[in-house]
């Protein structure tokens, strides 16, 4: 496999639109790319993209009832993907766009193969790292996304030479920037009005859950 490209761009600041675009079309052409977020690097690729999607789970040795999450651009596209009860809006209001990722029922856009079988559910993301958002807007659809944690070792990756060295054969492209922070997305759930923490991380619980 040829060596991932690599494009260096500034994270906290109007991303270089000639690198996003570059990044774009990889992910058009069914590529996976690997990009800063408000939590950790992550993998993703084009909703679409079932080549991507298999080579992300076999990069990160996920097992199929391991699911991908979405990065949409804000919370009225992602309404298109995740049903959003007036509970789940009311969280996705205080925590997006943030370091979360906020668990709902899915809709018929997503496809079943990303969703658990007997749990038609989807996690979503609307993220506050220029790049990362930058992509999702470029891309037009939603970015499908994972965490870019070594199997390996089971170590977050923070930077492009870490995600290189854990995932370098399995990407098409990595956006070189500063380090992220070290924890991933902190996960909540919601069905209905029941809300359940599922993994805290970066993104802070305090008083956030009492809606």
């Amino acid at each position: 496999m040829s060596t991932p490209l690599r494009l260096v761009i500034e994270r906290w600041g109007p991303p270089s639109p000639r690198k996003i675009e570059a990044a774009v079309e990889v992910l058009h052409r069914g590529g996976v790319a690997a990009y800063p977020t408000d939590s950790i690097y992550a993998l993703g690729c084009a909703i679409e993209a079932r080549d991507a999607i298999e080579r992300i789970y076999r990069a990160k040795g996920m097992k199929k009832n391991q699911r991908l999450a979405l990065i949409c651009p804000d919370l009225s596209s992602a309404s298109e993907y995740g049903m959003f009860s007036q509970t789940a809006f009311r969280l996705a209001q205080r925590i997006f766009p943030g370091p979360y990722t906020l668990v709902v029922p899915a809709t018929r856009s997503v496809p079943r193969t990303l969703t658990d079988h007997k749990r038609r559910t989807v996690g979503i993301r609307v993220t506050s790292d220029p790049i990362a958002q930058a992509l999702a807007v470029g891309l037009g659809r939603p970015l499908l996304t994972s965490s870019a944690i070594a199997p390996d070792t089971g170590e977050p990756c923070r930077d492009a030479d870490e995600i290189l060295e854990a995932f370098g054969k399995h990407i098409d492209a990595v956006i070189d920037t500063e380090q992220t922070p070290a924890a991933p997305s902190t996960v909540i759930e919601v069905d209905g009005d029941n809300i359940t923490l599922i993994r805290e991380g970066q993104g802070s619980i305090a008083g956030i859950l009492d809606v």
